[in-house]
């Protein structure tokens, strides 16, 4: 059973519950609009949900809530930022901030991120750069959930891609995806409302398919885009592993088996190589490869006409990436948000241990 909340109700809780574990007001109102982006996008498992995790890993010490954001080595067009151990939720939007700025100067910015942590959905990062006519692109590894093709080992995350790119009359072309078949928060959801997995989302810990949405705690993985191999899970796990690396190789982040749990009561790796969770940011400047509104009328044209791909049967209409989770924000922000009894009980703990007033449901 699910109550609904408003947009700024949750907005004004996840602040305060913020400023509660130490946050400026700035920081505080930007990591709650990262996190309610995601509610409002329909993407429930990152969204408020994740709140009372984010405050585990502050009381964990994992998590600095007043991090100096600090760049360790740039050129004009790159930058490798050092995260100070704060919320993704304030780090990621930040260094996104940089890669553009980056390319308002010399056409394209790519900034690698180290010693961050969970930075909520993808989407929000890259759809900075649509403001300013840019492409944007935003990755992150994540906890070592997913076992490779092949393997009964868990080594990478669910680690997720999004590309957003503008258009003119038309919306932005947004594809936000993990590398997975199924995101680990959708799992969760499963096991608050008692569900069952599809198969192809997760296998046991011997590597045979499963639909039980705890498999995880019993051993078993995520699998990764695609499910099996007849299916094509060496190309989920060959992207899964480019994000990888894109976000702490090359930045100086933990990777592979090595990232930190999301969950703080899961133990820290004994060995660490780098320092946190990484991330990955691009922007690319439209008129640094032709002329914005020339390239907009064209996306216009490309979207018109994947818009009017004949449907199979069965289906209405062909959809653009994007398009569920634009539609949904527009309906949940005059209509509120629904959350479940299990994310309902953590926001009322949270109130409860910070003192912060509860969120009311809405009439």
């Amino acid at each position: 059973m699910s109550q609904i909340f408003s947009y700024r109700q949750l907005l004004d809780f996840a602040r305060n519950i913020f400023l509660q574990i130490g946050c400026d007001e700035e920081n505080a109102a930007l990591a709650s609009r990262v996190l309610l982006s995601a509610d409002l996008r329909g993407v429930d498992s990152h969204g408020i949900a994740r709140l009372s995790g984010y405050v585990r890993l502050w009381d964990a010490k994992r998590v600095n809530a007043c991090p100096q954001i600090k760049i360790l080595h740039e050129t004009p067009s790159t930058a490798t930022v050092d995260g100070d151990s704060g919320l993704g939720l304030v780090v990621a939007p930040k260094a996104m901030r940089i890669a553009i700025e980056k390319a308002k100067q010399v056409g394209t910015g790519w900034v690698s991120v180290q010693n961050s942590n969970h930075f909520g959905i993808a989407g929000y990062h890259s759809m900075m750069a649509l403001e300013e006519d840019m492409i944007g692109i935003s990755m992150t590894n994540a906890s070592p959930l997913v076992a490779p093709t092949f393997s009964v080992e868990r080594l990478l995350g669910t680690n997720p891609i999004c590309v957003a790119i503008p258009a003119g009359e038309q919306p932005a072309f947004v594809a936000d995806m993990a590398t997975t078949t199924a995101a680990n928060g959708k799992l969760e959801i499963l096991q608050r409302k008692g569900g069952v997995a599809p198969p192809g989302w997760i296998q046991d810990k011997t590597g045979k398919s499963s639909t039980d949405p705890h498999e995880l705690k019993a051993g078993g993985a995520l699998l990764p885009l695609g499910g099996d191999k007849e299916h094509g899970s060496h190309k989920g796990y060959a992207l899964g592993a480019i994000v990888d690396i894109f976000s702490a190789v090359l930045s100086g982040a933990n990777y592979g088996p090595w990232v930190p749990p999301f969950p703080a009561y899961v133990p820290m790796p004994t060995y660490m190589p780098g320092k946190g969770i990484g991330h990955f940011f691009g922007a690319m400047r439209i008129d640094a490869f032709r002329p914005a509104e020339e390239f907009k009328k064209h996306m216009d044209q490309w979207i018109k006409r994947f818009r009017e791909a004949r449907p199979a049967s069965g289906f209405e209409k062909v959809i653009i990436p994007g398009d569920p989770e634009r539609e949904m924000e527009n309906v949940r922000m005059i209509n509120g948000i629904p959350l479940l009894g299990p994310v309902v009980d953590d926001l009322k703990y949270l109130a409860e241990k910070f003192g912060v007033e509860m969120v009311n449901v809405k009439s």
